[in-house]
């Protein structure tokens, strides 16, 4: 060493990198969803297939690599104690609730009770509708009335897409330091990054993008997995 100050090299503008990512197809999606643990669960294909069953509505349910991707994420940061906005037919609550330890506790909010007798069923099937609460109502509403004091490890938001953000402001404050957040969806269909976003579920997914890497309460990345994951850890 010379003794002088190293000189700081910059970074090249974004545009002159070279992107590094993978487009997937039909048949790489094949592959990927094969070479995972548990890609073969009956109990899940089965539940899958009901959902798909219901028609287009089927699309709220997620992806297979999704589901396996919560449930070692739940337990990789030891969740004890979990919430899950928009639980829909119980894929997604079922994942969680596996992640969890035997006195592990989900509490699922959703408007329908028509979907979450199907996830019931499943719950049941799966052994752990011991661990799982619902709670059936409008989800800021049943937000506001959660008890004092009762605080979560994770969080999985996947509700009204214009409601991203009010849940998010709610659920933060009950968020254990270094508890994580997950939104779904956030990728809206691969619609966002233009300059013109029509829908106001696309303006409130990009707005939320934006906030949540600029917001000092948290840190975020953005996961291209299936429709897009939002995940973030509280400071």
């Amino acid at each position: 060493m010379t003794g002088e100050k190293e000189k700081c090299i910059a970074a090249p503008p974004l545009q002159a990198m070279k992107l590094k990512y993978v487009s997937l197809n039909d048949r790489l999606y094949r592959y990927l969803c094969a070479c995972r643990t548990g890609s073969d669960d009956p109990l899940l294909d089965a539940l899958r297939r009901e959902t798909e069953a219901l028609g287009g509505i089927s699309r709220m349910q997620i992806s297979r690599e999704q589901g396996d991707f919560m449930s070692l994420l739940v337990a990789a940061i030891r969740a004890k104690v979990a919430i899950e906005i928009g639980t829909f037919t119980g894929y997604s609550s079922i994942c969680i609730a596996r992640g969890l330890p035997p006195r592990g506790r989900l509490i699922c909010v959703d408007a329908s009770e028509q979907w979450t007798d199907i996830a019931r069923k499943y719950w049941a099937r799966a052994g752990v509708q011991n661990r799982i609460e619902l709670r059936l109502g409008p989800a800021i509403a049943t937000l506001k009335k959660l008890q004092r004091g009762l605080v979560f490890d994770f969080a999985f938001i996947d509700a009204a897409k214009e409601e991203y953000d009010a849940y998010y402001e709610l659920i933060l404050p009950r968020v254990r330091p270094k508890g994580v957040i997950l939104f779904d969806n956030m990728l809206w269909g691969g619609r966002l990054g233009t300059t013109r976003i029509n829908q106001a579920s696309g303006r409130a997914i990009d707005k939320l993008n934006r906030k949540l890497a600029r917001d000092k309460r948290v840190e975020s990345v953005l996961l291209p997995i299936a429709d897009g994951l939002q995940l973030c850890r509280k400071r």
